[in-house]
């Protein structure tokens, strides 16, 4: 019978997570999104670890629970044999109370198997990472482990032992009160009374709790490694020579006390018993918190800098190892103010490439002059670069999302069938500005036409970051392209996304996941109708790879193929790496190993690691082996436009900061601390340009940032982080002669301000009504040289607050100009005019055949066909008319 229980009670608890698991309807929609993609595996693997992670812990439990229920239950005591009277009161009827408590104990077990297999599945993570850890060749200095022990092991083994010591201690609890209600353990008229067996059987229970907690004792000496003091984070003088002692004795001290309360209780020796239990008390008390005080008082503060020397060494070894600091290349920028117009002339590309527009200005000039409809909207503006027609340019795009908040008709029918997507984006090179101080754009309109050598060809962003919970497309209605001067183009979706919905029980879980019945009950939905979810990309890729940070900031790339494409770093990180300087919410170690690309249009997403080196992101790649790809992978055009991200440049520069300094010594006293410039109240941030570095033959396209001493104005470095080719991913600080002034953000600014002409200009600009908005100060190094850069930008309240780009302030030296352009500040500086920058001949510009030519007309009549098709009038007049120009053109052409 017993036996039946066991069976029945552990039948009970897995049906249980079986059902509560399978009927939850995200599960089953979550799998056929992870089908979809193509990372079913992925799915699996995560499904089954949390299944056997969960049913192992609660089995163990459970085994652990019902070995010492079945113990106590066992052991039958004259005192159990209680009854209820007075029925006629109560209408109860004559029970045993000892059978009561013995069943209800057995059916705890179901509590103790639920939530120990919860919190077992909960830990998938960390379980993988403990089997699939991989070394890395690194051990810390106190305990001699490899960092891969405290970064994927200790977490597992943490858990391993809180779940345990919470079973031990539950277990006690009701076999005590077992007991206590059977009669094994009685309290009456002031004497206590406890059988031997369950002496025996609690007093076991009691020592293994001890054990237990020992444990958690010998693991907290690896904390340790991470604990926090006035000059370091990580182990100390005094952790080290007095709290990892302590906790060594504590740990063999807990031991003799486990084993000596167990036999001191069978033995009925009650003061052998509470002796060690009081000794280790005391010297939790005495010896991890009143020793180690005394010693830093007495012996520590008075000579902090010699004791602390070799553990401020581990402190900073291990920051930089954390932060990936040891790769940045530290050079001597011995800057001068002896720039020519030939040195401009010769970083022409350089120059033809210094952005004059900042991101929120142009931002509110993309959505006056780009957005076309009110639906339309443009998050944010990116930098980016590419080579067009020969010329290297860096460029600011915006792509062109729907905003369904401000769709001109809310209804289920058009915000699910009708309104689908986004289209286009708006692109324009950094520096370009019309007459009118607007920006030039390289691609604009609906649909996107190009002034150079690239197109968009799908232009459609079914996928983007502003993309509401779900739409169905292929369906009975027409679903809205874009519009036109002579009315609306309307599409249907060819791509491979979304889940068709060939069957009514598919549609039926669709419409209880996203709670309408519409999904049902609509007859323009048919069976070749497909719904697209997960459309967010970031919660796309947080979806199928949770174990990644994702960078906030995605950016749209134009691929070969005239697809758009979105690009996201990913971050692997971790709050366990030893003696590393943590920053906000623990986090110290960080990496960007990942690039993830997601088409716009089909929302396919792929995976490819740019960091190898990565112990994180290598023990993933065991884990999940069909989930990452090689950077060597990814289409050549898409490889040429990965860049290094902001927000981990960001938390390198402010950690490079102080940890530039590698002199225990040094840095104690913090004499040569850095940091970013704070200009206009807030810290600069990183900017990417196009330059040519001191050491480099030829520009490309970086990540800057300045540096200041602390608590002053001058430059101390700058840090530039390269994102071209095989030099992704170096970073180099060049340093400025410490004996040397060099102007910083704000002793520029303060010339500007003080510069007579330009202070009455701003002022006269004020008066007429117009707001001036002095841009971003940009710092470019030039051969050995700086040139500062500010652009000035006009909104007058009758454009409706349209930026405009009016004036440009250029200083070197000790000279400040404010020009209407760069060209002429450049030429008022130097003297020279700037001449165009050397262009490479691309196949593109070379002279067409004439049976290229009948074969590029070909092509554009088809594509008018195309549009005729689709009902786009406009787009079929201009291809039309290209093909005539094409053709026209063969006549002219000389066969030779």
């Amino acid at each position: 019978m017993k036996r039946s229980i066991f069976f029945l009670l552990i039948s009970t608890g897995v049906l249980l997570i079986i059902i509560s698991l399978f009927t939850s309807i995200d599960f089953y929609t979550d799998f056929l999104f992870f089908k979809e993609v193509g990372y079913r595996s992925v799915f699996v693997k995560e499904l089954f670890t949390k299944l056997y992670l969960g049913a192992v812990v609660g089995l163990a439990s459970t085994f652990f629970y019902l070995l010492n229920i079945l113990l106590a239950n066992r052991y039958e005591f004259p005192q159990a044999r209680v009854y209820f009277i007075d029925k006629n009161i109560y209408g109860l009827k004559k029970y045993d109370v000892g059978r009561i408590v013995k069943i209800i104990s057995l059916y705890l077990s179901i509590f103790v198997f639920i939530f120990a297999a919860i919190q077992g599945s909960q830990y998938w993570k960390e379980y993988l990472l403990f089997s699939n850890a991989q070394t890395a060749g690194i051990e810390d200095p106190i305990f001699g482990m490899d960092i891969s022990f405290y970064m994927f092991k200790l977490p597992f083994l943490k858990f391993l032992n809180k779940t345990a010591t919470a079973v031990i201690l539950f277990t006690l609890f009701i076999t005590a009160i077992n007991y206590i209600l059977r009669g094994g353990i009685t309290y009456v008229e002031g004497l206590f009374s406890i059988n031997r067996f369950s002496k025996t059987h609690v007093s076991l229970l009691t020592s293994l709790l001890i054990l237990s907690l020992t444990t958690k004792f010998y693991l907290d000496r690896y904390g340790l490694l991470f604990s926090r003091h006035n000059i370091l984070f990580g182990a100390s003088y005094t952790d080290v020579h007095a709290r990892l002692l302590m906790l060594n004795i504590m740990c063999i001290l807990g031991v003799l006390t486990a084993i000596g309360f167990f036999f001191a209780m069978t033995r009925k020796k009650i003061i052998a018993a509470v002796f060690p239990l009081g000794l280790f008390l005391v010297f939790y008390l005495v010896g991890l918190n009143l020793y180690p005080s005394m010693l830093q008082s007495l012996k520590v503060t008075p000579n902090e800098i010699e004791l602390e020397k070799p553990y401020i060494e581990h402190h900073i070894k291990f920051t930089r190892l954390g932060y990936d600091l040891e790769r940045i290349t530290v050079k001597p920028f011995n800057v001068s103010e002896s720039l020519q117009y030939s040195d401009i002339q010769k970083n022409i590309s350089t120059i033809r490439n210094i952005r004059l527009w900042d991101e929120e200005p142009l931002l509110k000039t993309y959505s006056q002059l780009q957005q076309i409809r009110t639906y339309y909207k443009f998050i944010d503006v990116d930098n980016d670069r590419y080579r067009l027609n020969g010329r290297y340019i860096q460029v600011m795009l915006s792509p062109r999302e729907l905003s369904y908040e401000d769709l001109p008709g809310k209804s289920w029918i058009n915000e699910r069938l009708v309104y689908t997507h986004g289209i286009g984006l708006a692109m324009g090179s950094v520096s370009g500005i019309t007459k009118e101080g607007l920006p030039e754009f390289i691609m604009k309109d609906i649909p996107p036409t190009s002034t150079e050598n690239i197109s968009v060809k799908r232009p459609e962003i079914y996928f983007g970051e502003k993309a509401n919970e779900y739409v169905i497309v292929n369906t009975k209605v027409k679903e809205f392209s874009y519009p036109t001067s002579t009315g609306n183009v309307y599409t249907h979706y060819e791509g491979s996304g979304g889940i068709r919905l060939s069957s009514f029980p598919l549609r039926f879980l669709f419409a209880l996941k996203f709670g309408s019945l519409k999904i049902v009950l609509s007859s323009d939905i048919t069976s070749n109708s497909r719904i697209l979810y997960y459309r967010n990309i970031l919660e796309r890729a947080e979806r199928i790879a949770p174990f990644m940070a994702y960078d906030s900031d995605p950016y749209m790339v134009v691929g070969k193929d005239g697809k758009l494409y979105w690009f996201i770093d990913a971050y692997t990180y971790s709050t366990s790496m030893p003696y590393s300087e943590p920053i906000r919410g623990g986090l110290n170690y960080i990496r960007n190993p990942v690039k993830v690309v997601i088409d716009a249009y089909n929302g396919t997403v792929r995976f490819f690691v740019v960091d190898s080196s990565d112990i994180i992101i290598n023990t993933y790649r065991s884990i999940y082996p069909s989930l990452f790809k090689d950077i060597d992978d990814m289409p050549e055009d898409l490889r040429l436009h990965i860049r290094y991200p902001r927000t981990l440049m960001k938390i390198q520069a402010r950690m490079f900061a102080t940890y530039h300094m590698t002199d225990p010594r040094v840095f104690y006293n913090k004499e040569d601390l850095w940091e970013i410039p704070v200009y206009k109240g807030k810290k600069m941030e990183p900017y990417y340009i196009i330059l040519r570095l001191p050491e480099g033959d030829r520009e490309e396209f970086v990540l800057l940032v300045p540096f200041t001493p602390s608590k002053r104005d001058n430059l101390a470095a700058w840090m530039a982080a390269r994102c071209d080719g095989k030099h992704y991913g170096e970073i180099v600080v060049y340093t400025f002669p410490r004996d040397r002034l060099v102007f910083g953000p704000r002793q520029i600014d303060a010339r500007i301000d003080q510069n007579a002409y330009i202070s009455q200009q701003l002022t006269l600009w004020g008066q007429r009504g117009s707001d001036v908005i002095r841009g971003s100060l940009l710092i470019i190094p030039i051969e050995r040289s700086l040139l500062y850069v500010q652009p000035l930008y006009l909104v007058a309240t009758d454009r409706v607050g349209l930026p405009e780009l009016r004036r440009v302030i250029v200083a070197y030296g000790d000279k400040v100009v404010m020009k209407e352009t760069l060209e002429e500040a450049i030429k008022s500086l130097f003297k020279g005019v700037l001449l165009p920058e050397k262009k490479i001949k691309e196949p593109s510009e070379e002279r067409l055949t004439p049976v290229d030519a009948a074969l590029k007309a070909l092509e554009f009549m088809r594509k008018a066909k195309e549009a005729l098709k689709q009902e786009d009038w406009q787009g079929f007049g201009e291809n039309l008319k290209k093909a005539e120009e094409t053709l026209e053109s063969i006549k002219k052409l000389k066969v030779k």
